[in-house]
């Protein structure tokens, strides 16, 4: 009998752009990274895209898209980020769905999600519909075909979900074995299988009261259990023998061994859990134990034969059904003994409220622009997908009443923004977790924070008052934080942004950078006008006039500027809308005038003058911007403390180490200032060209004095400069000099006292091991010497980077 096996993966990360920017600011926990969607790319979504297959050994014997092997989703937020910061890894996993359509009779490993991970049970109708609309042309946009099937946000169903699927010809979705209630085949009686002891090895159909049918994966409870929490992922061939241990001689069908869990299993979660899955599917193709497959290419082979009912209001990570994303059920992480999450009810109660709210004005308000107010924000999507000013003009053509002026098409797009952002407020993450404060609940509450701003543009309607009221019955298990209307001023006031606060950015970022004529900050783009800087000393002045236009609601604005920085983080000035070139001209002669004198005192006047009393500093500023412009403005203090900490090793380590011979304590105060001058000058070795004989050096003193090394950093900075060595010999393969180069370098790294990530390295070269390589051999074979030598040279960094040369290099 037919034995198939399918891994699914749902890849999906909480969304964290800020909903003003559109944009992840820097994240400092994410260090050495500049957010989590960045470093769980590296460790998961990146590694899989080019898993290692390794020998007994530890050595790469092949490189392989997991993707292309394996079922998978991805949240489209995270594919939005993915397309626009790491474009290759966007590429290579639109790549293994198309690759797998040829292997798998044409049915695509990659399914659907709806949209933004709501709890779709927990969402109203119109909500439902939308997620769904928009989880499948996003799909479409992005993968070039209809999706066979769809993810359900921790696999959250109700019987009102399943008909909205099979409406929109979804053909099956994958749920948990604890959801099945009772199953029958085409001549039985029902038979009860709750408390998850439904067989998961065969698809399944499930009636709908409208007639319609859809297909269900039950995945392999236990097994699943074990990849994602019992360290299966330790030993690949433990996960091959357990996938294979599943399938029963009892069974009398073709049996499809299925487990679903996190994508972020493999990399993130569990380290090199991508290459215990790569090892698992090759040890199963390669002993042909069973064929892999996916649940499209199953179901049109082996069509159902037993019928489902479900339970509905369940979930895959909830014991109580879906409950944890509205009320205090018990479910938690469990390392906050002690902590309630009776916070999880007023906050979905204030988000009911709220989109009741928004729904009536987006309604009573859209009808005297669009012909149908839900239809456009069902396709409100292909907007969201394309923000140009052609594309935004079409679907105006398709859904205005009449031709809309430029005032009323920006109208029109802050009520979809509102929508958008009503729903983006319902994201699952920010009921998941233990406690109010938590980033991801303040994430959803900024999504809320920003439909308020922008429903009061249009209606002045201060809906912000009652929802601050009914968010103070979430209370906090951290006194600091009171309730979620502390919370709302503490974490989401700070952040709200207008055009004129963007414009302030502007301003003082432009007194350290050289802006263009045409410049984007995030989703705005600005036209510089008029615009003066002068520089005294330490003392900077800038004076402009700039237009500013929001890519999202096409909302624009002329802001005129000033603003001094009086040195370390303290700015002085301004800005407001433009009111005429007259005042304007004025004001910056006056300002300018009164800067070359030097009266800094009377620029201060000034500016309060013509711009408001402000004290500018950094806050004000983005945080990437504010980080950026931190680090210039510190760079004299921080050479004053590299200086005194230099001093202070550099003249007394003869005597330190005098004392540390003799067994005499050295003061701690020694050890910080050996901390912090060695890793500078470890950082500075690797920054310079990686100098053997300096870093061996610099490492034998860190040994010596055992400090701590920043790894993180330090690790971040030599892989660097290793792969751009490694693309310079890959746009210059003739060049046997980078070749010795390249052996070089990569044998300083034994000497490091951390380990060096060389994945994009190894790639390269199996990419070139599989193209270049075999024309050098055959040139080598006509006693070509320095093609032979390359081939050599060739072969040992492939040993360094631990290949199986024997294996990956093609032969003679």
């Amino acid at each position: 009998m037919d034995r198939y096996i399918c891994v699914h993966g749902h890849f999906y990360q909480p969304p964290r752009e800020n909903p003003w920017l559109e944009a992840i600011e820097i994240q400092d926990s994410a260090y050495p990274y500049h957010d989590w969607n960045e470093r769980v790319n590296a460790e998961c979504y990146a590694p899989n895209t080019a898993s290692r297959v390794r020998d007994g050994d530890g050595r790469i014997l092949d490189i392989v898209n997991n993707y292309a092997k394996i079922s998978f989703n991805f949240g489209p937020t995270v594919l939005s980020w993915m397309k626009a910061y790491s474009p290759e890894i966007y590429q290579a996993i639109l790549d293994a769905d198309r690759l797998s359509m040829e292997s798998r009779s044409g049915h695509g490993n990659a399914l659907a999600q709806a949209y933004n991970h709501v709890i779709m049970p927990l969402a109203n109708s119109r909500d439902k519909r939308t997620q769904i609309i928009w989880g499948i042309k996003d799909f479409e946009y992005r993968f070039n075909r209809f999706p066979e099937g769809m993810w359900l946000p921790e696999t959250a169903v109700n019987m009102e979900t399943l008909e909205l699927l099979a409406e929109f010809g979804i053909k099956f979705t994958i749920l948990a074995p604890h959801q099945a209630a009772r199953v029958k085949n085409d001549t039985g009686t029902w038979e009860d299988v709750s408390g998850g002891r439904i067989d998961p090895t065969m698809a399944y159909r499930c009636r709908l009261l409208s007639g319609s049918i859809i297909n269900i994966f039950f995945y392999d409870g236990p097994i699943s259990h074990a990849v994602a929490f019992e360290k299966l992922l330790h030993r690949g061939e433990n996960f091959a023998v357990r996938l294979l241990g599943g399938f029963s001689d009892l069974r009398q069908w073709p049996q499809i061994l299925n487990i679903a869990t996190d994508g972020e299993t493999y990399g993130h979660h569990h380290r090199f859990g991508e290459m215990a899955l790569a090892f698992a599917l090759n040890y199963i193709e390669t002993k042909n134990v069973a064929k892999l497959t996916n649940y499209g290419e199953y179901l049109e082979k082996y069509p159902p034969t037993h019928e489902v009912e479900i339970i509905e209001n369940t979930s895959w990570s909830c014991a109580r059904g879906i409950e944890r994303w509205r009320s205090n059920c018990g479910c938690n992480s469990g390392g906050h003994p002690g902590w309630s999450q009776e916070w999880r009810t007023p906050l979905r109660d204030s988000m009911d409220w709220l989109r009741g709210q928004l729904e009536l004005r987006y309604e009573n308000s859209g009808k005297e622009y669009l012909t149908s107010p839900w239809e456009a924000r069902n396709e409100y999507i292909e907007v969201i997908l394309n923000r140009s000013e052609k594309n935004r003009n079409r679907f105006f053509e398709r859904h205005a009443v009449r031709n809309l002026n430029d005032d009323e098409k920006i109208l029109v797009l802050k009520l979809l923004e509102i929508q958008r952002h009503g729903m983006l407020m319902y994201t699952s993450c920010g009921w998941f977790f233990d406690e109010i404060s938590g980033i991801e609940t303040i994430q959803v509450i900024q999504y809320a924070g920003r439909a308020i701003q922008l429903s009061d543009d249009i209606f002045h309607d201060g809906l912000k008052n009652t929802f601050l009221e009914k968010l103070a019955a979430a209370k906090s298990n951290i006194p600091e934080y009171k309730d979620g209307a502390c919370l709302y001023e503490k974490f989401v006031e700070p952040v709200v942004i207008d055009l004129k606060k963007v414009g302030v950015h502007y301003a003082i970022s432009s007194l350290f950078e050289d802006y263009p004529e045409n410049t984007r900050i995030y989703c705005y783009t600005v036209t510089k006008g008029d615009y003066k800087r002068i520089q005294a000393g330490r003392f900077k002045l800038a004076v402009g006039c700039i237009r500013l236009i929001s890519e999202i609601t096409g909302e624009g604005e002329y802001i005129t500027f000033g603003v001094i920085h009086l040195g370390d983080h303290v700015f002085h000035g301004g800005g407001h809308t433009f009111v005429g070139d007259e005042a304007y001209q004025y004001m910056e002669e006056e300002i300018i005038a009164a800067f070359e004198r030097g009266a800094f005192a009377n620029i201060i006047r000034l500016m309060d003058k013509y711009f408001g009393m402000h004290n500018y500093s950094l806050r004000e500023l983005f945080k990437d911007g504010q980080r950026k412009i931190l680090n210039l403005v510190m760079s004299a203090t921080l050479e004053e403390f590299e200086t005194s900490y230099r001093t202070m090793y550099e003249n007394n380590s003869i005597l330190m180490g005098f004392l540390k011979d003799t067994g005499m304590p050295v003061p701690g105060v020694f050890y910080t200032a050996a901390e912090f001058t060695l890793n500078h000058d470890l950082k500075k070795a690797f920054e310079e060209g990686l100098d053997a004989d300096k870093i061996r050096g610099i490492v034998n003193e860190i040994k010596r004095w055992n400090v701590t090394v920043d790894s993180s950093a330090l690790e971040f900075i030599v892989r660097r400069k290793i792969e751009k060595l490694m693309d310079e010999l890959y746009k210059n393969t003739p060049d046997i000099s980078l070749l010795r180069k390249m052996e070089k370098k990569l044998q300083i790294l034994s000497l490091l006292p951390f380990e060096v990530n060389l994945w994009y390295v190894q790639n390269i070269y199996y990419k070139m091991a599989k193209t270049v390589y075999k024309d050098f051999l055959l040139r080598a074979k006509f006693d070509e010497r320095d093609k032979s030598c390359w081939v050599e040279e060739f072969k040992k960094i492939g040993r360094i980077l631990s290949f199986n040369t024997d294996i990956v290099l093609p032969k003679d």
